[in-house]
């Protein structure tokens, strides 16, 4: 596994609860694994090869495709709750006895969802570009999800404009993320499907709806958080990075400057090691 790396992993089934789960798995045989969960329509092969091969220099990295996404079978539900039930189905069938896990924009609604439902799987937490269930709106595009879904195979453009800030210096990094991005080019996952889009999105707007005290769940997330977000988001608005890591007891809030969704794609050797140094320290904000 050892020698294995984003580009050259190859991708794997795994079936649980009636569902064939697509993964890849590449880093060190040894160490806690770190489970990616990935943003609006993303699947395996949206992720920068500088950020997962970089922290798969020391434990074992898992990129996965939640139920009826991309490579996998199944529907996708339209619930975070429901999707991480999906990745704790996932966890279990592959043996693991816990999981660091590293979850970007709805991927980030999930990862919480998934620590709040099944504590006894999480070991240490990653949010970056997500918000908490019932977040601020405020900030955000008005024509973010037009944007978002408006091709069936996003484009630069649509991720220039998303992902990233309009100064030179991050639509240059944005740039470079699209050619690192396809450096893959066999076995790679297919488009998300029309179901999955749909899903999604009901997924969206159901994580809108307060349940209870508004953010409570987050004080339930006992786990070390590092919360991660660029300086201005226009998808996910970068206050509710605030909230997460005010609500989360042992939460670590970084804010990376001229950038926005997709900061750890801007600074991906800088995100690297804030993460890794957050993973292996102990404690964690030693």
């Amino acid at each position: 596994m050892g020698e294995l790396s984003h580009t050259s992993a190859p991708t794997e089934f795994l079936e649980a609860k009636g569902v064939r789960y697509a993964y890849r798995r590449f880093g060190t045989e040894r160490g806690t694994p770190l489970i990616f969960l990935q943003h609006f329509r993303g699947g395996m092969d949206h992720w920068d090869p500088l950020v997962t091969d970089g922290l798969a220099a020391n434990r074992p990295v898992i990129l996965f495709d939640n139920a009826g996404v991309a490579s996998s079978g199944g529907e996708t539900p339209a619930t975070a709750e429901e999707m991480a039930d999906h990745v704790a189905a996932f966890v279990a069938a592959m043996k693991l006895p816990w999981v660091d896990v590293l979850g970007f924009s709805i991927g980030g609604y999930v990862a919480q969802a998934f620590v709040v439902r099944h504590p006894d799987l999480v070991r240490r937490l990653v949010l970056v570009g997500t918000k908490p269930r019932g977040g601020e709106v405020a900030g955000r595009h008005p024509d973010a999800l037009t944007i978002a879904t408006r091709n069936e195979v996003s484009t630069l453009e649509d991720f220039l404009f998303l992902f990233f800030e309009p100064s030179r210096t991050s639509q240059r990094a944005g740039e470079a993320f699209w050619e690192r991005r396809h450096q893959r080019t066999v076995d790679v996952d297919p488009p998300v499907s029309e179901q999955t889009t749909k899903a999604q999105s009901a997924a969206l707007v159901d994580w809108q709806d307060v349940h209870g005290e508004r953010y409570a769940e987050l004080g339930r997330i006992s786990q070390p958080t590092l919360v991660v977000n660029g300086s201005h988001d226009i998808m996910v608005p970068t206050v509710n990075s605030y909230v997460l890591a005010q609500h989360i007891p042992q939460a670590q809030l970084v804010i990376y400057p001229d950038s926005g969704h997709g900061s750890l794609f801007q600074y991906p050797d800088l995100f690297v090691g804030h993460v890794s140094r957050f993973l292996d320290a102990e404690p964690a904000f030693r």
